[in-house]
């Protein structure tokens, strides 16, 4: 069985769950997960676990992102994207009277780290059911605000009409932000109301968009990144020498020597192979997740 991670550029229109689905059939294997979702209306990077490196993923999860997308001004919606319901338009005088600076005013409040309240259709889970289900059921759902750093929020361009103005816009985040929610946020800030209406996920952490490959091309033996590789992007690394190796494998605790003290730590052993994740307890190594040697060779 291969195991590894890939990069996968989703297409719009389909689910990130469709993408798995997908990728179990050509992989031949079910034990396929992916690390963070994308909307059907997104399309861009999406990182998958095959085989043992599903349990990589918890690791990946949280990097940070980078995001393009085209915010609308000129009206809100029921999902805060074009897919929801339209809200109260903006008069055409109101949206002329918007300039450029009070649209970089209104970016420059949403960057940083800032309170961010997620949109309620999300999948963020209230009382154990995603909110989105909640909010298709009829329920009325408010969600807490959460602390988000959006460490670069750049304007690219700018495109004005009498009803709306679209901003294209370059997003640097951390894991959890939502961009439908800085669309709403923006045009509430700019008493117009905003939504999203496209968005493309270009960076997950040290995995950029240029290294993804088409689904429709996608070649799973040529494109599977090995564990190793994979975790050295994401986390530091430590050299286990084969009997190391042999004791991580079964549980043990080894030296630290000069393993770095950030937590977590990639265990790579002879072969470039990840032989577990690990972390440091004083002068040792404790096993937090071990990886049977099943790579791709």
């Amino acid at each position: 069985m291969n195991s590894g991670i890939l990069l996968v550029d989703k297409p719009q229109g389909i689910t990130s769950h469709d993408v798995v689905a997908r990728v179990r059939r050509l992989a031949g294997t079910r034990r396929v997960g992916h690390a963070g979702t994308l909307d059907p209306m997104a399309t861009g990077l999406l990182l998958l676990g095959v085989g043992g490196s599903t349990r990589l993923l918890h690791y990946l999860v949280g990097l940070d992102k980078q995001y393009l997308a085209t915010i609308r001004l000129g009206w809100g919606t029921t999902s805060d994207d074009a897919e929801g319901e339209p809200l109260e338009r903006a008069s055409a005088a109101r949206i002329a009277d918007i300039g450029d600076e009070a649209i970089a005013a209104g970016i420059s409040r949403l960057t940083g780290p800032i309170e961010q309240v997620p949109s309620s259709v999300s999948a963020v889970k209230v009382d154990g059911r995603r909110a989105y289900d909640r909010v298709r059921a009829g329920e009325q759902v408010e969600l807490a605000a959460r602390r988000v750093t959006v460490s670069a929020f750049e304007l690219l361009g700018v495109r004005r009409s009498a009803e709306a103005i679209d901003l294209d816009v370059r997003v640097d985040c951390s894991s959890g932000t939502y961009i439908r929610a800085l669309a709403r946020d923006l045009g509430s800030g700019l008493g117009v109301g905003g939504h999203l209406t496209a968005l493309r996920r270009t960076r997950i952490g040290r995995f950029p968009i240029e290294d993804a490959a088409a689904l429709d091309e996608l070649d799973v033996a040529r494109e599977i990144l090995r564990p190793a590789d994979a975790a050295a992007r994401a986390l530091p690394t430590v050299a286990v020498d084969e009997q190391g190796a042999i004791d991580l494998g079964h549980g043990k605790r080894i030296p630290a020597g000069d393993a770095p003290s950030k937590q977590p730590i990639a265990a790579v052993g002879p072969g470039e192979r990840l032989v577990a994740i690990v972390e440091r307890r004083g002068e040792e190594l404790k096993v937090v997740a071990g990886f049977p040697n099943e790579e791709t060779p």
